[in-house]
């Protein structure tokens, strides 16, 4: 009797053994996806211990900003009431540079940083050089006339008697490196002068003067090293939470991410949303497809056709009028009061009659649509395609004689496109420490367990968890067997 009741408690044992190996087995299946998210949550967060920190700090992936202008071939038609007629120059290509200074990490989960640009011109990816002249519409001369266009006559008369005495005409000559960066010139030494908070610049003008060597404001963005849910989100801006430039607050709010991460595990039912000091608001592009960069699953988004769209078509964007013809937007109350516009190039996605009204343009969504390709498991940007364009809105104006017998027309400036793409050394980094070890370690917990059925459909319960440990539609081959 003695040696059956050992081997009854014996088996007791065994089972009790089993039972708790089930149990354990059971936990580890629940446990590793949760494992997996840790770490991803761990190494994208803003934290000098994460392994996006250096990316985020400083840029490694080289970005590149090419301009095309649209030269201007009939001037002196234009001046006499004809359709303008434009060329694209172009490209021509700078290196651009960013890296972020005077980073203070906050107590309430946020950090603030200023980043700073710097762009090198790069000849061999250029199409000409920065020498080259471009015809081009003088926006101070253009621009500060459409602004007196409702001023008593004798301050006009004033207007076109400085112009004559300054030389400046409706068309100028200037050459791609004096656009870009900035020129001298004795009329906008005068304005600064008698009206110093006139323009809200001082010495050159130029249409990037103010970008290179200089930073973007004063960024304050959410860690997510305590509270995970607002990762990467703007919290102010220069110290505001919503700018004034706009007719609603809505218009005015600050939204999403300052452009550079967003948040991990995404669905298609995301949308990339972005504050854009150089726009002057936020931004927000919606999911396209599903693809690949460099064999790492990404998510394309993109502009949606209300971006641009006017208060008519779109309600919400009412506050950013006065507005024209769909496709363009008015930045003026943001750039010194200037009737410039933004839109996508050659006025794509826009009314067609903004195309029409000028000669030499063709609006293509394959030349001319913006995207970005996000790694949707950890919301780092993989491939980026920004392209925008500049337009000043010139007409006739009564009593300055510089105006001539233009008829009114939103003419293009010029169109850029900022890019980039991750490569080289960062993108192996990338690769291996977010996508291939967390693969490796489903490998080796599977690997390291016994073959048969029971093993087959715990790894089948490992995948449905694995499935649903992250937001429905999250794509997680990163993480599948």
């Amino acid at each position: 009797m003695g040696s059956r009741s050992r081997a009854r408690w014996a088996a007791g044992a065994l089972g009790c053994f089993g039972l708790l190996c089930a149990v354990l087995g059971i936990v580890m299946i629940a446990a590793v996806p949760s494992i997996i998210k840790q770490q991803i949550l761990k190494n994208v967060r803003i934290d000098p211990g994460s392994l996006s920190f250096s990316m985020w700090k400083e840029i490694p992936i080289p970005f590149y900003f090419s301009a095309y202008f649209f030269d201007i071939i009939n001037p002196d038609e234009i001046l006499k009431g004809e359709k303008p007629q434009v060329r694209e120059r172009g490209p021509y290509v700078y290196r651009e540079f960013r890296h972020k200074r005077n980073i203070t990490f906050n107590d309430n989960d946020t950090v603030s940083y200023r980043e700073y640009r710097n762009f090198q011109f790069q000849p061999d990816m250029s199409n000409g050089l920065e020498s080259d002249y471009i015809v081009m519409p003088n926006i101070l001369a253009l621009g500060a006339s459409v602004m007196m266009e409702d001023r008593p006559m004798s301050l006009k008369l004033i207007m076109t008697l400085i112009f004559t005495t300054f030389n400046q005409r409706a068309f100028m000559n200037r050459t791609v490196g004096e656009i870009m960066w900035g020129y001298e010139d004795p009329f906008i030494q005068l304005i600064n002068k008698y009206f110093p908070d006139m323009f809200p610049f001082k010495g050159k003008f130029g249409l990037f003067a103010e970008l290179n060597n200089s930073d973007s404001g004063l960024f304050t963005v959410y860690t997510g090293i305590k509270n995970f849910s607002r990762i990467h989100l703007v919290d102010k801006w220069n110290g505001i939470s919503k700018v004034n430039y706009w007719h609603s607050d809505q218009c005015n709010m600050i939204n999403g991410t300052s452009g550079q991460m967003w948040a991990p595990f995404m669905t298609p039912e995301y949308s990339l949303e972005f504050y854009s000091p150089e726009a002057c608001r936020s931004m927000k592009l919606v999911y396209e497809a599903q693809g690949t960069f460099a064999g790492i699953p990404t998510y394309r988004f993109k502009a949606p056709d209300t971006l641009f769209a006017n208060g008519t078509v779109y309600p919400p964007n009412e506050g950013f009028c006065p507005c024209l013809e769909s496709g363009v937007q008015n930045v003026s109350t943001c750039r010194f009061n200037a009737p410039l516009f933004l839109s996508h190039p050659h006025f794509y996605n826009a009314d067609s009659v903004l195309a029409q009204a000028v000669l030499g343009l063709d609006p293509s969504e394959k030349e001319h649509s913006l995207f970005l390709d996000i790694h949707p498991v950890t919301g780092i940007p993989m491939n980026v395609s920004v392209k925008l364009q500049l337009s000043l809105y010139i007409k006739a104006v009564k009593g300055i004689g510089q105006t001539g017998q233009i008829k009114p027309v939103v003419l293009p400036l010029l169109w850029f496109e900022e890019r980039g793409s991750m490569e080289g050394k960062t993108l192996e980094m990338f690769y291996t420490q977010l996508v291939l070890l967390p693969r490796e370690k489903c490998y080796l917990f599977w690997s390291s367990s016994k073959k048969g059925s029971k093993d087959k459909e715990a790894m089948q319960a490992y995948s449905e968890s694995l499935m649903t440990s992250a937001p429905k539609g999250t794509v997680l081959q990163e993480a599948r067997l």
